[in-house]
């Protein structure tokens, strides 16, 4: 497990951010150490002399400090303390602590395919993206494989904060919106798990994975990967959908990508990726980049 640290908009807080989910979607909050007799991990951070409070929720870890230090001159130890912690099988925490409740929302947004909606909650749901185009391969998503067994369900698309639903042709929106909306609370706020929590390295997305990749590529490999995921991937989560770099072939000049949730499938993907993702690439790339091809579609 890696993790990063990450400011935020009060200087004495700092978010220190797993690769993975650390308690199944439930929020916790210590203000001292005999508040967090339930959590392992809590009462060792309190034992730092400058930890004030102790908040852990989703993903992440978020302390707070006393002004006897500074964070620039603490937090990269703290970031170790952390990750060796989690690393040696630590409890985050243990089930009897009572957790602080969460309201949850979630609102339906069409998308660019009529076949796919977008359903976005107000809190993070995954730490990687994950596309599963049948039962089978939701097996490591206790959400995906509940989602499947609705007889609609076609593919289950989860990113961030939402979650892509490709349906089979014989079910409407307009009959199903509602259901999947209530299903789709009704499940985080219970604080179920959404994905396990050994998916990320299952399906190769722990950060170590995914650094390990990028590095294997060549030079102008991660030119094009640096265009998609600045420029083209918020465009298209925007969208429910995700765009992934497969390969470049520098005889043809083509590159070639896997379009997934909402894009895959969709009726539109074929004039963006022509118009604009294919242009894109050629202006930005002059004399690489001649051809983007979607493997899937």
């Amino acid at each position: 497990m890696k993790i990063s640290i990450k400011e935020t908009n009060n200087p004495t807080i700092i978010k220190f951010e797993a690769d993975t989910f650390l308690t199944n979607h439930k929020s916790y909050e210590f203000n001292n150490i005999d508040e967090a007799s339930a959590s392992p991990l809590a009462q060792q951070l309190f034992y730092l002399p400058f930890v004030k409070k102790v908040y852990i929720s989703g993903n992440f870890i978020a302390i707070e400090r006393y002004n006897i230090v500074e964070w620039k001159d603490v937090q990269n130890e703290v970031c170790d303390q952390i990750e060796d912690y989690l690393n040696s099988d630590g409890v985050v925490i243990t089930d009897k602590t009572a957790s602080k409740k969460v309201p949850v929302t979630v609102y339906a947004e069409s998308t660019p395919n009529p076949s796919a909606m977008k359903f976005v909650a107000n809190k993070k749901l995954v730490a990687s993206t994950f596309d599963f185009t049948s039962i089978d391969e939701a097996k490591h998503s206790p959400l995906a494989t509940k989602l499947f067994h609705l007889p609609f369900v076609k593919a289950v698309f989860m990113d961030e904060n939402y979650i892509s639903i490709t349906k089979y042709d014989v079910a409407e929106w307009s009959d199903i919106t509602m259901e999947l909306r209530e299903f789709i609370r009704n499940y985080i706020e219970e604080g179920k798990e959404i994905v396990a929590a050994n998916a990320p390295e299952v399906f190769h997305k722990t950060t170590e994975q995914l650094d390990k990749n990028y590095d294997s590529l060549n030079d102008t490999s991660k030119e094009i990967v640096n265009i998609l995921e600045e420029y083209v991937k918020p465009a298209v989560a925007s969208d429910g959908g995700n765009i992934q770099f497969e390969s470049y072939n520098p005889n043809t000049k083509t590159v070639k990508v896997i379009l997934q949730g909402a894009c895959s499938g969709c009726p539109s993907s074929t004039f963006t990726l022509k118009s604009g993702i294919e242009n894109m690439l050629r202006e930005m790339m002059k004399g690489r980049v001649e051809l983007v091809e979607a493997i899937n579609g």
